[in-house]
């Protein structure tokens, strides 16, 4: 088609010669490819895996105006930062964003908080209140998420003693299905506050997050290549409680942990210079990617070099945003008590795991109270699979993974791929009854539901 336009440009014909040669070349086969391309790309998710039902999306300008657009229509989403591997976010009717509601409202230096619209990325927030003196408790692994994405998911970082996101809200303001705005906050709403924070999406549109803030405080991280399997296996408690935030990074080849991060809180480190060896891993000698072979260009500073904790909790650089994922993400959450066990019984797939995937993380996180959180009442091991953008051999795998990892009752991350039945999620959480009921009760018409939150919570 190109040539054809090519020789069309250089010749003069009349007008009835030039349609006549123009239909013809519009019917040709050889251009279907090239009128694809030219047309509008449909909307699809950060990873480019999920094309969404519906190109019907409305950015809101203000509170005001996000209550008009639900008052007017009867099915909607709201579409954050897409940086959802599954269909939790879809809708086959419109979305509504707020990534033009991107500022801080309010910081609160006497009650330690911060609220922020609900179009706020992680990797906007985190300069600006380390600038006046504060931080968050955790970061996630990626800095261009939004506040009210990740923590409506269960979003987390990593570290023993560290809840997920979700935990450092204190209160939320969303647009419910009637167009109207409510609230709810830690210190007045009980249940109520614990059930909507990881609301999935399901309850209304949120607007407002409030967080809790502490003292901001610096931090290091250091590198350790090639952890022997069998170490980890007896030493797991010691490797994961080394570091204010650990995460262990695997391929599941040669019985061995490629590359252990270990974050520290500069006040808590030792002094002095690191060990050469780590439970039988040797420190890196330069920055590392997760993934050895690939450039360290954005990752986060190491080799113990100090640096303010929004510089350091994440893997990537505040101001990296990548433009797309080219991979695929699943992840499981099992009880703490059984993390070595768990692991061993995916490292015993490697085979079948390692043609199709880029790298595993595994990372700890403290339990908490939130009812649709993976965490509920229970002190979790993450392991995080981060496939090659290979989808018809990633779902085969899902339930043989999920098979091995059955006799520990995993629970999945909220945004990301996995094949187990409603059934199974329903037998794991236990509040999900009331969850259902809270939905129910805010959007009695299901208004902000869509078949992912139909099959999977509400059951039909």
């Amino acid at each position: 088609m190109f040539a054809l336009l090519l020789d069309l440009s250089g010749v003069r014909m009349n007008k009835r010669k030039f349609i006549k040669v123009l239909s013809a070349a519009i019917a040709s086969p050889a251009v279907t490819p090239l009128l694809s391309w030219a047309a509008e790309e449909k909307l699809k998710n950060w990873a480019g895996n999920i094309e969404y039902s519906t190109d019907d999306l409305y950015q809101a300008a203000s509170v005001a105006d996000a209550q008009g657009y639900i008052k007017s229509h009867g099915k909607l989403k709201v579409l954050g930062t897409r940086h959802c591997f599954n269909t939790i976010a879809d809708s086959s009717h419109s979305f509504l964003s707020f990534q033009k509601m991107d500022d801080v409202v309010s910081l609160d230096a006497d009650a330690r908080t911060v609220t922020v619209h609900a179009g706020m990325k992680y990797g906007q927030l985190a300069p600006y209140i380390d600038a006046k003196g504060f931080a968050l408790h955790n970061l996630a692994s990626l800095p261009h998420i939004s506040v009210a994405g990740a923590c409506s998911t269960a979003t987390h970082g990593s570290g023993e003693k560290n809840g997920n996101l979700a935990t450092a809200v204190a209160a939320l303001e969303f647009v419910t299905a009637s167009a109207e705005i409510a609230t709810l906050s830690r210190a007045r709403d009980g249940d109520a506050f614990l059930g909507a924070v990881v609301g999935l999406g399901a309850l209304g549109a949120i607007t407002k997050v409030t967080l809790d803030l502490q003292p901001t405080y610096q931090v290091r991280q250091y590198v350790y290549e090639n952890l022997p399997l069998a170490q980890m296996k007896e030493h797991f408690d010691d490797i994961e409680g080394s570091g204010y935030s650990v995460s262990l990074f695997t391929d599941w080849q040669n019985q061995r942990i490629n590359e252990v991060w270990i974050k520290s809180k500069v006040e808590a480190a030792k002094p002095g210079d690191p060990a050469p060896e780590f439970f039988g891993a040797t420190l890196a000698k330069r920055n590392m990617h997760p993934i050895a072979a690939l450039s360290a260009e954005n990752c986060t500073e190491q080799m113990g070099v100090p640096g303010p904790w929004c510089d350091r909790l994440p893997h990537f650089k505040m101001g990296f945003t990548p433009s797309a994922g080219k991979e695929l993400q699943t992840e499981y959450f099992v009880p703490r008590k059984h993390a070595v066990e768990a692991i061993l019984a995916v490292e015993k797939l490697r085979e079948q795991v390692g043609p199709h995937l880029l790298i595993t993380e595994i990372r700890a996180v403290a339990a908490d109270k939130l009812w649709m959180s993976p965490c509920y009442e229970q002190d979790c091991v993450t392991i995080h699979f981060t496939w090659k953008p290979e989808w018809p051999a990633v779902q085969k795998l899902l339930p043989v993974i999920e098979r091995e990892l059955a006799p520990f009752a995993p629970r999945p991350h909220w945004a990301k791929l996995f094949s187990l039945a409603p059934a199974d999620l329903k037998a794991r959480y236990a509040k999900m009854p009331e969850f259902v009921a809270l939905a129910r009760n805010w959007d009695p018409t299901g208004k902000f539901r869509n078949t992912f939150l139909d099959l999977n919570i509400f059951g039909g």
